[in-house]
């Protein structure tokens, strides 16, 4: 979005932040090219809007810090070093907006907000529940960031609501776990069904009071609107219903977010990445309405 890059910055209110790794993918690799693909579609954004009464830098400074520094070998030392990078940037700025990457990383930066804000409330938009258990010897694979979250009590309990989940799962009681932990789970049918309301509600209800972080993996969006991602599942939301749910965020406490798993190998015509920009800079905006009306 034009920002300045700033390698060392402290006192943002954002700090943006790429996430180039993708050691927990289990299909398609790439996703380690996201941020720079992401970063790319982005020029075309300049923070403002036919329905925004302000430009979003002109409410909030932003700034954009590089690239986080990680092992491809090991997933062990990707997560640990992408953790002590983003508690770093977390505690001298206020926000953090991850540009990944696989969604394995969303733990460090939970954690990071985590130790920053408390207990957090938790939007997280995707296909799949990503809470899974280990598997293969990965203890941080892509499917598992929000189980460590919630064993690690990172998420305030009841807190956590997932939307666009549907799809393949390794095991016919995979969700059980999650939904045994108080995990609010609306699948993509549902939304289609009943609209984005009924989430945001949903979301209303549980994460009022608490600092909100959402993670947005690209491919809750159905493969028309993100073919260029990793784990593509087909009876996805429509972009737009994406938008819709995080314009849905800045009448809360927005604390920090990502956008993830976008594999530009696998993208046409650059449609996924530009996605993920605009799901970006609405994050941006909502982080910035939320300041405006001293949510955060």
């Amino acid at each position: 979005m034009r920002l300045a890059h700033h390698p060392a910055p402290e006192g943002y209110d954002v700090v943006v932040i790429g996430a180039p790794y993708d050691g927990g993918t289990s299909y398609r690799p790439g996703a380690r090219f996201g941020p720079r693909a992401v970063r790319a579609e982005s020029v075309l954004l300049h923070g403002t809007g036919v329905d925004r009464p302000h430009a979003t830098f002109d409410l909030i400074r932003a700034v954009d810090a590089g690239d986080i520094d990680l092992s491809p070998y090991d997933m062990n030392a990707a997560v640990a070093d992408a953790t002590d990078r983003l508690r770093h940037l977390a505690r001298h700025n206020d926000a953090l907006l991850m540009i990944g990457g696989d969604h394995s990383l969303t733990l460090a930066a939970l954690r990071a907000a985590h130790e920053r804000h408390g207990p957090l409330a938790v939007l997280h938009l995707d296909a799949h529940s990503d809470t899974y258990p280990p598997v293969y010897g990965g203890t941080f694979h892509h499917g598992t960031p929000f189980r460590h979250a919630l064993e690690e009590g990172l998420i305030a309990p009841g807190a956590l609501v997932q939307a666009g989940i549907r799809g393949h799962t390794p095991r016919v009681d995979s969700l059980e776990w999650a939904r045994e932990r108080g995990v609010h789970i609306v699948t993509a049918d549902q939304v289609m069904e009943d609209g984005v309301r009924p989430v945001l509600d949903a979301l209303h209800e549980r994460a009022a009071g608490l600092p909100l972080y959402v993670s947005v993996d690209v491919d809750v969006a159905d493969p028309a609107f993100a073919p260029g991602t990793g784990t593509p599942a087909p009876g996805g939301l429509s972009a737009r219903e994406v938008l819709a749910l995080v314009r849905g965020v800045g009448t809360l406490r927005p604390v920090g977010f990502d956008v993830v798993e976008v594999c530009p190998a696998h993208d046409v015509s650059g449609i996924t990445a530009l996605l993920a920009a605009e799901i970006g800079a609405e994050l941006l905006h909502q982080y910035a309405r939320s300041r405006k009306a001293g949510g955060a």
